[in-house]
């Protein structure tokens, strides 16, 4: 094992002309780690539950912040340059997905039972992200006042940016949740479409690009944290929406900058912003108080 390894272990693999680029901040050259089988196994479960718990744990703040009228996007940061924690994973938004954290963390959570031990911070991690979406939910709820009827765009299915992965996607849990409130969804995503089509069927409408699927849409809300969704024309956006409301899962915005392009903006952890002289109130027919 040590020599199959070797190019990747003494770093010559990375010198190749054919080489992949590396990983984001990876160690180069690579430790090999000898543990037993089920170190190994556990090495993989308990880091998963880790960077999950990371997940909750800013969710869980940004919650208190908004509470409190804080900004958890400079709390983050705050918290961010001490080395102890460093700021991956402490990017607050609608919850974890994907097929690995929420697997991992039941599977971790079961051996630690039948070993005799209670795992209850695990079961925390969970509820959080499980209300995570509740909270969201009723986010968009305050926003519109009422859901049903109302005509909403969708920026993101997959569970996150730069994956057609949509399992245990809390984008395809927040729609599914939307459609059973009545809601009309037109949704985009740059690759996650087609593995939606199979699970959701004509039950929503799919557009071409992220400008098609607000058009003439009550609010906007977004998913995912795709690059293209950080880099939208706003002013051609504004013309888009029905209402200019955008309702950001994954704060991908600065809400002075928004407020500024004329958008009621809420996020999560962070006060809503709304045009000079506009208050955040919204009527039932969607129009502003």
């Amino acid at each position: 094992m040590r020599e199959i390894y070797a190019p990747l272990t003494e770093g010559a693999y990375y010198q190749r002309s054919y080489a992949i680029p590396q990983p984001d901040r990876t160690s180069i050259p690579a430790p090999l780690i000898v543990t037993s089988t089920k170190s190994a196994e556990l090495i993989k479960h308990a880091s998963n539950a880790f960077l999950a718990m990371k997940i909750s744990f800013i969710n869980a703040v940004a919650s208190v912040c908004e509470s409190v009228g804080s900004n958890v996007n400079q709390v983050v940061h705050g918290i961010g340059t001490d080395s102890r924690i460093g700021p991956r994973f402490l990017n607050p938004g609608i919850g974890y997905g994907g097929s690995c954290f929420p697997k991992d963390i039941m599977a971790f959570r079961a051996v630690a039972r039948e070993s005799g031990y209670d795992f209850r911070l695990l079961d925390e991690v969970m509820r959080i992200n499980e209300e995570q979406r509740q909270r969201f939910l009723r986010k968009v709820r305050n926003a519109l006042w009422t859901l049903r009827g109302k005509s909403l765009g969708v920026l993101g299915l997959a569970f996150k940016g730069g994956t057609d992965d949509i399992r245990e996607s809390p984008a395809i849990f927040v729609v599914q949740a939307l459609l059973q409130e009545g809601c009309k969804i037109t949704a985009y995503d740059p690759a996650a479409m087609d593995r939606t089509r199979e699970v959701l069927g004509s039950r929503i409408n799919f557009a071409n690009t992220a400008y098609e699927a607000s058009r003439d849409a009550d609010a906007l809300l977004i998913l995912t944290e795709w690059e293209e969704f950080a880099n939208l024309d706003l002013k051609r956006l504004r013309r888009e929406l029905k209402y200019p409301i955008v309702i950001d899962g994954r704060n991908l915005y600065d809400p002075a900058v928004m407020a500024a392009e004329g958008f009621t903006y809420y996020s999560i952890g962070r006060p809503a912003s709304q045009p000079d002289g506009v208050p955040t109130a919204v009527l039932k027919n969607g129009k502003k108080a």
